[in-house]
Protein backbone atom coordinates (compact mmCIF):
# COMPACT_ATOMS: atom_id res chain seq x y z
CA UNK A 1 0.00 0.00 0.00
CA UNK A 2 1.63 3.19 -0.91
CA UNK A 3 2.87 5.28 1.89
CA UNK A 4 3.32 2.39 4.53
CA UNK A 5 6.17 0.87 5.20
CA UNK A 6 7.18 -1.89 3.03
CA UNK A 7 7.39 -5.00 4.83
CA UNK A 8 11.07 -6.23 4.67
CA UNK A 9 11.15 -10.11 3.04
CA UNK A 10 13.13 -13.02 4.52
CA UNK A 11 16.40 -13.38 2.73
CA UNK A 12 16.83 -16.85 0.71
CA UNK A 13 20.45 -18.33 -0.19
CA UNK A 14 21.28 -17.11 -3.38
CA UNK A 15 24.81 -16.31 -5.37
CA UNK A 16 25.68 -12.87 -6.61
CA UNK A 17 27.91 -12.73 -9.20
CA UNK A 18 30.13 -9.39 -10.25
CA UNK A 19 28.69 -7.59 -13.07
CA UNK A 20 31.35 -7.68 -15.94
CA UNK A 21 30.67 -5.35 -17.78
CA UNK A 22 32.29 -6.58 -20.92
CA UNK A 23 32.74 -9.90 -22.41
CA UNK A 24 35.44 -12.30 -21.60
CA UNK A 25 38.40 -12.44 -23.92
CA UNK A 26 39.70 -15.40 -25.36
CA UNK A 27 42.61 -17.09 -24.20
CA UNK A 28 44.46 -15.52 -27.07
CA UNK A 29 43.69 -12.41 -25.89
CA UNK A 30 41.65 -11.54 -28.86
CA UNK A 31 38.12 -10.83 -28.23
CA UNK A 32 35.40 -13.79 -29.78
CA UNK A 33 33.73 -12.85 -33.21
CA UNK A 34 30.66 -13.85 -34.05
CA UNK A 35 27.05 -12.35 -34.36
CA UNK A 36 25.51 -10.21 -31.58
CA UNK A 37 22.29 -8.78 -30.98
CA UNK A 38 21.41 -4.85 -30.74
CA UNK A 39 22.77 -4.96 -27.17
CA UNK A 40 26.26 -6.31 -28.21
CA UNK A 41 25.33 -9.80 -26.78
CA UNK A 42 26.80 -12.71 -28.71
CA UNK A 43 24.38 -15.33 -26.90
CA UNK A 44 27.05 -16.51 -24.39
CA UNK A 45 27.00 -16.68 -20.58
CA UNK A 46 30.29 -15.73 -19.03
CA UNK A 47 30.76 -15.56 -15.21
CA UNK A 48 33.84 -15.01 -13.48
CA UNK A 49 35.62 -17.64 -11.79
CA UNK A 50 34.92 -16.74 -8.33
CA UNK A 51 31.32 -15.70 -6.70
CA UNK A 52 30.38 -13.81 -3.20
CA UNK A 53 27.80 -15.18 -1.13
CA UNK A 54 25.48 -11.88 -1.09
CA UNK A 55 23.54 -13.72 2.28
CA UNK A 56 26.27 -15.76 4.05
CA UNK A 57 24.55 -15.54 7.51
CA UNK A 58 21.74 -17.66 6.03
CA UNK A 59 24.00 -20.71 6.10
CA UNK A 60 24.60 -20.25 10.43
CA UNK A 61 20.81 -20.95 11.01
CA UNK A 62 19.98 -24.23 11.80
CA UNK A 63 17.48 -26.45 9.64
CA UNK A 64 13.94 -26.83 10.39
CA UNK A 65 13.18 -29.81 11.49
CA UNK A 66 9.99 -31.57 9.85
CA UNK A 67 9.90 -34.65 11.98
CA UNK A 68 6.68 -33.89 13.03
CA UNK A 69 5.19 -34.83 9.37
CA UNK A 70 7.15 -38.07 9.22
CA UNK A 71 4.95 -41.00 9.32
CA UNK A 72 6.41 -43.83 11.92
CA UNK A 73 8.48 -47.11 9.86
CA UNK A 74 7.47 -50.40 10.06
CA UNK A 75 9.14 -51.91 13.05
CA UNK A 76 11.39 -54.42 11.79
CA UNK A 77 11.35 -57.62 14.84
CA UNK A 78 14.27 -59.03 16.48
CA UNK A 79 16.29 -61.19 14.57
CA UNK A 80 15.50 -63.92 16.76
CA UNK A 81 11.94 -64.47 15.79
CA UNK A 82 12.83 -64.93 11.83
CA UNK A 83 12.73 -68.74 12.36
CA UNK A 84 10.38 -68.76 15.29
CA UNK A 85 7.71 -72.22 14.45
CA UNK A 86 10.77 -73.51 11.90
CA UNK A 87 11.35 -76.76 12.45
CA UNK A 88 14.14 -78.14 14.42
CA UNK A 89 14.83 -81.22 12.55
CA UNK A 90 15.31 -78.94 9.03
CA UNK A 91 18.23 -79.03 7.15
CA UNK A 92 18.53 -76.08 5.37
CA UNK A 93 17.96 -72.52 6.80
CA UNK A 94 17.74 -69.89 3.94
CA UNK A 95 17.64 -65.72 5.74
CA UNK A 96 17.88 -63.78 2.55
CA UNK A 97 17.74 -59.75 2.44
CA UNK A 98 15.86 -59.62 5.97
CA UNK A 99 18.12 -57.08 7.18
CA UNK A 100 19.95 -59.34 9.51
CA UNK A 101 23.05 -58.00 11.58
CA UNK A 102 23.47 -60.49 14.03
CA UNK A 103 24.34 -64.65 13.06
CA UNK A 104 24.07 -65.18 17.27
CA UNK A 105 21.02 -63.35 17.74
CA UNK A 106 19.15 -66.30 15.19
CA UNK A 107 19.89 -68.57 17.76
CA UNK A 108 21.08 -71.18 15.31
CA UNK A 109 21.47 -73.80 18.61
CA UNK A 110 18.12 -74.21 18.16
CA UNK A 111 18.98 -76.34 15.12
CA UNK A 112 21.00 -79.52 15.21
CA UNK A 113 20.44 -81.08 11.54
CA UNK A 114 21.46 -78.22 9.90
CA UNK A 115 23.37 -79.00 6.37
CA UNK A 116 23.30 -75.62 4.62
CA UNK A 117 22.58 -72.49 5.85
CA UNK A 118 22.07 -69.03 3.90
CA UNK A 119 22.09 -65.54 5.01
CA UNK A 120 22.45 -63.60 1.62
CA UNK A 121 21.75 -60.07 1.23
CA UNK A 122 22.25 -59.20 4.87
CA UNK A 123 24.28 -56.46 7.49
CA UNK A 124 26.34 -59.11 8.92
CA UNK A 125 29.68 -57.78 9.74
CA UNK A 126 31.11 -60.51 11.95
CA UNK A 127 31.02 -64.47 11.21
CA UNK A 128 30.27 -66.00 14.64
CA UNK A 129 27.39 -68.10 16.47
CA UNK A 130 27.82 -71.08 14.33
CA UNK A 131 29.82 -73.66 16.58
CA UNK A 132 26.68 -75.11 18.00
CA UNK A 133 26.14 -75.95 13.73
CA UNK A 134 29.30 -77.41 13.28
CA UNK A 135 29.06 -81.19 13.13
CA UNK A 136 26.55 -81.18 10.43
CA UNK A 137 27.19 -77.36 8.84
CA UNK A 138 28.62 -78.30 4.92
CA UNK A 139 26.95 -75.26 2.89
CA UNK A 140 27.78 -72.00 4.18
CA UNK A 141 26.50 -68.86 2.14
CA UNK A 142 27.31 -65.31 3.21
CA UNK A 143 26.91 -63.74 0.01
CA UNK A 144 26.55 -60.03 -0.11
CA UNK A 145 27.16 -58.52 3.81
CA UNK A 146 29.23 -56.62 5.49
CA UNK A 147 31.81 -58.67 6.49
CA UNK A 148 35.47 -57.47 6.53
CA UNK A 149 38.01 -60.48 8.12
CA UNK A 150 37.24 -64.23 7.78
CA UNK A 151 36.74 -65.26 11.27
CA UNK A 152 34.76 -68.13 13.14
CA UNK A 153 35.23 -70.79 11.28
CA UNK A 154 37.46 -72.71 13.34
CA UNK A 155 35.14 -75.57 14.25
CA UNK A 156 33.22 -75.99 11.18
CA UNK A 157 35.53 -78.56 9.52
CA UNK A 158 32.88 -80.51 8.05
CA UNK A 159 32.36 -77.24 4.86
CA UNK A 160 32.36 -78.51 1.62
CA UNK A 161 30.74 -75.03 0.22
CA UNK A 162 31.85 -71.43 1.42
CA UNK A 163 30.39 -68.52 0.05
CA UNK A 164 31.64 -65.01 1.42
CA UNK A 165 31.39 -63.17 -2.04
CA UNK A 166 30.36 -59.38 -2.28
CA UNK A 167 32.24 -58.00 1.23
CA UNK A 168 34.77 -56.60 2.19
CA UNK A 169 37.60 -59.20 2.58
CA UNK A 170 40.74 -57.98 1.86
CA UNK A 171 42.91 -60.97 2.94
CA UNK A 172 42.22 -65.02 2.20
CA UNK A 173 42.90 -66.18 6.39
CA UNK A 174 42.24 -68.67 8.50
CA UNK A 175 40.67 -71.37 6.25
CA UNK A 176 43.39 -73.44 6.35
CA UNK A 177 42.29 -76.29 8.06
CA UNK A 178 38.84 -76.21 6.26
CA UNK A 179 40.35 -79.14 4.33
CA UNK A 180 36.90 -80.55 3.12
CA UNK A 181 36.24 -77.39 1.15
CA UNK A 182 35.48 -78.36 -2.89
CA UNK A 183 34.25 -74.39 -3.84
CA UNK A 184 35.19 -71.47 -2.49
CA UNK A 185 33.77 -68.00 -4.05
CA UNK A 186 35.56 -64.98 -3.18
CA UNK A 187 34.18 -62.92 -5.34
CA UNK A 188 33.54 -58.80 -5.57
CA UNK A 189 35.70 -58.45 -2.66
CA UNK A 190 38.94 -56.56 -2.16
CA UNK A 191 41.91 -59.13 -2.36
CA UNK A 192 45.26 -58.48 -3.67
CA UNK A 193 46.84 -61.54 -3.19
CA UNK A 194 46.16 -65.11 -3.67
CA UNK A 195 47.14 -67.03 -0.22
CA UNK A 196 46.14 -69.53 2.65
CA UNK A 197 44.91 -72.01 0.50
CA UNK A 198 48.02 -74.10 0.34
CA UNK A 199 46.07 -76.86 2.54
CA UNK A 200 43.03 -77.26 0.68
CA UNK A 201 44.00 -80.25 -1.47
CA UNK A 202 40.40 -81.24 -2.66
CA UNK A 203 39.40 -78.02 -3.71
CA UNK A 204 38.01 -78.12 -6.94
CA UNK A 205 36.17 -74.73 -8.06
CA UNK A 206 37.79 -71.02 -6.86
CA UNK A 207 35.87 -68.01 -7.69
CA UNK A 208 38.28 -64.75 -7.40
CA UNK A 209 36.43 -62.77 -10.14
CA UNK A 210 36.33 -59.03 -9.43
CA UNK A 211 39.19 -58.36 -6.85
CA UNK A 212 42.37 -56.41 -7.03
CA UNK A 213 44.73 -59.28 -7.86
CA UNK A 214 47.52 -58.80 -9.93
CA UNK A 215 49.76 -61.99 -10.24
CA UNK A 216 48.40 -65.74 -10.68
CA UNK A 217 50.51 -67.48 -7.36
CA UNK A 218 50.45 -69.79 -4.53
CA UNK A 219 48.29 -72.32 -6.57
CA UNK A 220 50.57 -74.99 -6.92
CA UNK A 221 48.91 -77.21 -4.37
CA UNK A 222 45.54 -77.26 -5.75
CA UNK A 223 46.43 -80.35 -7.68
CA UNK A 224 42.45 -81.26 -7.93
CA UNK A 225 41.28 -77.97 -8.75
CA UNK A 226 38.98 -77.93 -12.18
CA UNK A 227 37.87 -74.31 -12.70
CA UNK A 228 39.47 -71.20 -12.05
CA UNK A 229 37.52 -67.71 -12.07
CA UNK A 230 39.98 -64.67 -12.23
CA UNK A 231 38.21 -61.91 -14.43
CA UNK A 232 38.06 -58.31 -13.89
CA UNK A 233 41.44 -58.21 -12.25
CA UNK A 234 44.86 -57.01 -13.05
CA UNK A 235 46.52 -59.94 -13.85
CA UNK A 236 49.13 -59.35 -16.18
CA UNK A 237 50.25 -62.84 -16.68
CA UNK A 238 49.68 -66.48 -17.00
CA UNK A 239 52.32 -68.07 -15.21
CA UNK A 240 51.20 -71.12 -12.69
CA UNK A 241 48.99 -72.38 -14.38
CA UNK A 242 50.76 -75.28 -15.53
CA UNK A 243 50.58 -77.05 -12.11
CA UNK A 244 47.38 -77.54 -12.46
CA UNK A 245 46.69 -80.82 -13.98
CA UNK A 246 42.87 -81.23 -14.06
CA UNK A 247 41.87 -77.47 -14.71
CA UNK A 248 39.69 -77.40 -17.20
CA UNK A 249 38.50 -73.97 -17.52
CA UNK A 250 39.73 -70.54 -17.21
CA UNK A 251 38.35 -67.19 -16.68
CA UNK A 252 40.40 -64.20 -17.05
CA UNK A 253 38.36 -62.06 -18.99
CA UNK A 254 38.63 -58.71 -18.31
CA UNK A 255 42.59 -58.27 -17.53
CA UNK A 256 45.29 -57.28 -18.89
CA UNK A 257 46.62 -60.27 -20.94
CA UNK A 258 48.89 -60.38 -23.55
CA UNK A 259 51.08 -63.48 -24.23
CA UNK A 260 49.14 -66.96 -24.25
CA UNK A 261 52.40 -69.17 -24.51
CA UNK A 262 51.77 -70.44 -20.64
CA UNK A 263 48.47 -71.76 -21.85
CA UNK A 264 50.75 -74.13 -24.13
CA UNK A 265 51.51 -76.61 -21.50
CA UNK A 266 47.95 -76.60 -20.17
CA UNK A 267 44.87 -78.64 -21.17
CA UNK A 268 42.54 -76.08 -20.30
CA UNK A 269 39.75 -74.01 -22.36
CA UNK A 270 40.17 -70.60 -21.63
CA UNK A 271 37.56 -67.56 -21.57
CA UNK A 272 40.02 -64.45 -22.55
CA UNK A 273 37.76 -61.90 -23.52
CA UNK A 274 38.63 -58.21 -22.71
CA UNK A 275 42.60 -58.55 -22.38
CA UNK A 276 45.24 -57.48 -24.77
CA UNK A 277 46.05 -60.14 -27.02
CA UNK A 278 46.38 -58.98 -30.56
CA UNK A 279 48.61 -61.13 -32.68
CA UNK A 280 46.75 -64.55 -34.65
CA UNK A 281 49.45 -65.68 -35.18
CA UNK A 282 50.37 -66.60 -31.10
CA UNK A 283 46.66 -67.88 -30.76
CA UNK A 284 47.43 -70.23 -33.50
CA UNK A 285 50.56 -71.47 -32.32
CA UNK A 286 49.42 -71.89 -28.81
CA UNK A 287 46.45 -73.47 -29.25
CA UNK A 288 46.22 -74.77 -32.64
CA UNK A 289 47.18 -78.52 -31.47
CA UNK A 290 44.81 -78.85 -28.53
CA UNK A 291 42.26 -80.88 -29.95
CA UNK A 292 40.31 -80.68 -27.01
CA UNK A 293 39.60 -77.19 -27.35
CA UNK A 294 36.13 -76.49 -28.84
CA UNK A 295 35.10 -73.52 -27.30
CA UNK A 296 36.95 -70.00 -27.18
CA UNK A 297 36.04 -66.33 -26.48
CA UNK A 298 38.44 -63.67 -27.81
CA UNK A 299 35.87 -60.82 -27.83
CA UNK A 300 36.74 -57.22 -26.95
CA UNK A 301 40.87 -58.07 -27.40
CA UNK A 302 42.93 -55.71 -30.02
CA UNK A 303 42.55 -58.87 -32.78
CA UNK A 304 39.00 -58.60 -32.65
CA UNK A 305 38.57 -54.85 -32.10
CA UNK A 306 41.59 -53.81 -35.13
CA UNK A 307 39.24 -56.05 -37.66
CA UNK A 308 35.75 -57.70 -36.33
CA UNK A 309 34.63 -57.92 -40.00
CA UNK A 310 37.68 -61.10 -40.49
CA UNK A 311 38.04 -61.91 -37.18
CA UNK A 312 35.55 -65.03 -36.83
CA UNK A 313 37.25 -66.42 -40.07
CA UNK A 314 40.57 -65.70 -38.92
CA UNK A 315 39.95 -67.67 -35.69
CA UNK A 316 38.59 -70.56 -37.70
CA UNK A 317 41.46 -70.74 -39.80
CA UNK A 318 43.93 -70.29 -36.69
CA UNK A 319 41.81 -73.44 -35.18
CA UNK A 320 39.98 -75.42 -37.04
CA UNK A 321 39.13 -77.23 -34.03
CA UNK A 322 36.66 -75.17 -32.61
CA UNK A 323 33.06 -75.48 -32.37
CA UNK A 324 31.93 -72.10 -30.76
CA UNK A 325 33.45 -68.52 -31.20
CA UNK A 326 32.44 -66.45 -28.39
CA UNK A 327 28.81 -66.56 -27.49
CA UNK A 328 28.17 -67.87 -31.49
CA UNK A 329 28.76 -71.58 -32.66
CA UNK A 330 30.74 -71.86 -35.58
CA UNK A 331 28.90 -73.35 -38.80
CA UNK A 332 29.75 -76.65 -40.17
Amino acid sequence: MAGSEETERPTSPHIALPDEGTTSPKADGQSSPGIRNSKGWDGKLRVERTATLANPEILESEPESDDENVLPGEELPADEDLLDGEDPDIDEIIVSHSRVGSIPALRLERFQKVIRLCLRQNSIQSIDGLAALAPTLQDLDLYDNLISHIRGLDELTHLTSLDLSFNKIKHIKNISHLTKLKEVFFVANKISKIEGLDTLTGLTSLELGSNRIRTLENLDALQNLEELWVAKNKITALDGLAALPKLRLLSIQSNRIRDLSPLAECSTSPTTPYNQIADFNEVERELRDKAALTTVYFEGNPLQLRGPAVYRNKVRLALPQLSQIDATFVKT
